[in-house]
């Protein structure tokens, strides 16, 4: 969906599709029509929309159109990428997109007004999710291990913060920056939002963040480590930063993640028809309040 308005992009799934499934319809909700459509040769895994452009992701390769009329401007080729990942910012005029690179756990960063391209290696694993601040200056990456999320300048790569979601495994569905960049949410597959407090700007270096992520298996669940003043002599996980608030659901639907209208609050959304809002205290921070519940799937008694 292009933003509310009346523009989407559709493309075919499941055994009896509408649509290809290697086609992009550009349909019209108002005329309730295909106002114009998209070929290739492999299944769309993704589409991402902006006012002025279509951006479509493939297995191994992105295409990006003007969207009005359709042209080609730009094509790059991608490592496997079957989950479609690609964010682009929604700022007006400055377009930054961001794609996996060609080796496992590179991010590249396309950006459009300036012609430049930047290549940051994020993570040691392949990358499971990333997500751009709304003016496409500060990028989030999460890798398959689903452990830490680092934050990076998206203009020099640098690496800016970076965020303990858990000691075990986990499967990143979903990050969002807050629309000041002051705030991070994440959701995964434990069945946890966490919000963290970011202490960065697209200019800040953290200085002592590394590059090293061994990590033992040990319970921890404060915002910042009482033992960090051994930090040099234990592992990183005892010098890690823990989310500030966070918000427990049902465990089994996939979850996805974004920032409310309202102060402090966040709006998750399950594949199983579920709507939450909650809201986190900034300061005392621990379990999130649960302001409104939906299920939208489910038939009204």
């Amino acid at each position: 969906m292009l933003f509310r308005c009346n523009i989407l992009a559709l493309v075919g799934r499941g055994p009896n599709p509408q649509y290809s499934p290697n086609k992009v319809m550009i349909w019209d909700d108002h005329q309730s029509r295909c106002i114009g459509e998209l070929s290739f040769r492999s299944e769309v895994r993704s589409v991402r929309l902006r006012r002025d452009r279509i951006v479509v992701v493939l297995e191994q390769k992105v295409f990006v159109y003007n969207f009005a009329d359709l042209k080609l401007l730009h094509q790059i080729e991608t490592i496997a990428n079957p989950k479609g990942l690609c964010v682009v910012s929604q700022t007006a005029g400055s377009l930054v997109l961001v794609c996996p690179g060609l080796q496992k756990g590179q991010v590249r960063v396309e950006h459009y007004a300036t012609k430049r391209t930047k290549f940051i290696m994020a993570h040691d694993s392949r990358i499971a999710c990333f997500s751009l601040s709304q003016d496409g200056k500060l990028l989030a990456t999460a890798s398959t291990k689903g452990t830490l999320i680092r934050v990076f300048n998206a203009v020099d790569g640098t690496l800016l913060q970076e965020v303990r979601r858990g000691a075990d495994r986990a499967e990143i569905y979903s990050l969002a920056f807050s629309p000041t960049a002051q705030w991070l949410a994440v959701s995964s597959d434990k069945g946890t939002v966490h919000v963290f407090g970011l202490k960065v700007n697209a200019g800040t270096p953290v200085t002592e963040v590394s590059q090293n992520s061994s990590e033992p298996s040990l319970p921890h669940t404060s915002s910042g480590s009482s033992l960090s003043f051994i930090k040099g002599v234990l592992p990183k996980y005892f010098s890690s930063e823990w989310s500030v608030a966070k918000f427990h659901l049902p465990e089994g639907s996939q979850y996805i993640v974004a920032f409310g209208h309202q102060k402090n609050t966040v709006v998750i959304l399950g594949m199983d028809g579920s709507f939450y809002q909650c809201q986190y205290d900034p300061s005392s921070g621990g379990e999130m309040t649960q302001l409104e519940y939906h299920n939208f799937l489910q038939e009204a008694p």
